[in-house]
């Protein structure tokens, strides 16, 4: 279920899954430009439906850039404002990352909350992290989000009391031209310091556990790839591991890693949390250390949903993302996965553009005793 962070603690009626209408601006001409936006969007509505959210109706307006007061043009806002009533919606969700000025505007002018792509992910996120790391993390992420984004209404906003008017303190305490947003924008930063020194410690002792790693002279092999493209799967058929399997998005946050055995070679298997396309910077930020397991490790093996329609994308998606935290070196190995299900002549293209792909069904086993032995080829090499 959403939750309160993302909607607020009056949105949604008691008994029911709260409501969600969808907002894109599709800003570019011709069918593949038309294709990417209906692509970005079903994303969009599958990432609303992991946080619990049922998505009533969608709109997307044609115009050569996101209007910089509101999103979309005047017309289209007032459409939505009808469409919020008729439908009783309790939330808008901007396909795409909106300025503190447009999620005001747009709040006035609809008249229920909005949020954009990046609070809806950053939300998921906060749902499905398990551990302290990943908690930490999280929450690091939604400070940088927050900070720029506090406003206050008019209560919000009124003076707090200091100076002498606080118990004749004086110096030392807050005077009285501080406001409490700016005691809460106070408080979160002093917060985020808290957390970014804990998450230091929880990088070194990472860090060390990779060096550790490589003085036993133990490769390391690092799963990434698009979320619900089946890395946790893959590592559960190929580790006999219990990782956490789920048809959503972003079901695995938290590192898993386990040993591996192949022809007498041992080697170490981490599963890593999943991309997505416009993957929050707060979130590569805050996940850092953790995505550093991908840049420390001897290979990558880059799992693809070989079922996605647009499975291409996705990959050029990852390669942005890996590139972004310093992994773009890390020699590769492409896994196309979910064979099973996906159309024969697609996997066949899909080989074709990607020759030294590997394709299994981490479900069924296909493929899976030939990905063992290409692993273990590809570490010797090493």
């Amino acid at each position: 279920m959403a939750g309160s962070w993302l909607l607020g603690s009056e949105v949604g009626r008691p008994g029911r899954r709260p409501t969600a209408l969808l907002v894109g601006v599709h800003e570019e001409e011709g069918g593949d430009a038309a294709s990417g936006t209906a692509m970005s969007l079903a994303e969009l509505r599958r990432l609303a439906d992991t946080d619990g959210l049922a998505v009533a109706d969608e709109v997307v307006q044609n115009r050569p850039k996101p209007d910089p007061a509101t999103f979309l043009g005047s017309g289209k806002v007032d459409e939505l404002a009808a469409l919020a009533e008729r439908t009783r919606a309790d939330l808008v969700i901007a396909d795409g990352e909106l300025s503190p000025g447009q999620v005001r505007n747009l709040e006035e002018r609809v008249g229920v909350r909005v949020v954009d792509r990046t609070a809806l992910i950053l939300d998921i996120f906060a749902e499905h992290a398990r551990t302290g790391e990943g908690r930490l993390q999280v929450e690091l992420a939604q400070i940088a989000y927050q900070l720029p984004r506090l406003r206050g209404d008019g209560r919000s906003l009124s003076r707090v009391g200091g100076g002498r008017t606080a118990g004749g303190a004086g110096m030392g305490v807050r005077g009285p031209g501080e406001m409490r947003l700016e005691t809460q924008r106070r408080r979160l930063r002093q917060r985020a310091t808290r957390l970014r020194r804990n998450a230091a410690e929880l990088a070194r002792r990472r860090e060390r556990t990779r060096n550790r790693r490589a003085r036993n002279q133990v490769p390391s092999v690092s799963i990434t790839g698009y979320t619900n493209a089946g890395k946790s799967a893959l590592l559960n058929r190929l580790t006999g591991a219990d990782a956490q399997v789920q048809d959503v998005l972003f079901a695995t946050l938290d590192p898993t890693v386990r040993r591996l055995t192949v022809g007498g070679l041992a080697f170490t298997v981490t599963d890593t949390v999943g991309f997505v396309r416009h993957l929050p910077h707060q979130l590569v930020d805050a996940f850092r250390s953790t995505l550093e397991e991908v840049t420390g490790s001897d290979l990558a093996v880059h799992v693809v949903d070989a079922s996605a329609p647009d499975a291409l994308d996705q990959i050029t998606t990852v390669h942005g993302v890996l590139s972004e935290i310093g992994a773009g070196d890390v020699p590769e190995l492409l896994v196309l996965n979910k064979i099973d299900v996906a159309p024969s002549d697609w996997v066949d293209c899909l080989c074709r553009v990607h020759p030294e792909a590997v394709p299994v069904s981490a479900l069924t086993g296909a493929g899976i005793a030939d990905l063992r032995t290409t692993l273990a080829e590809r570490l010797r090499r090493r």
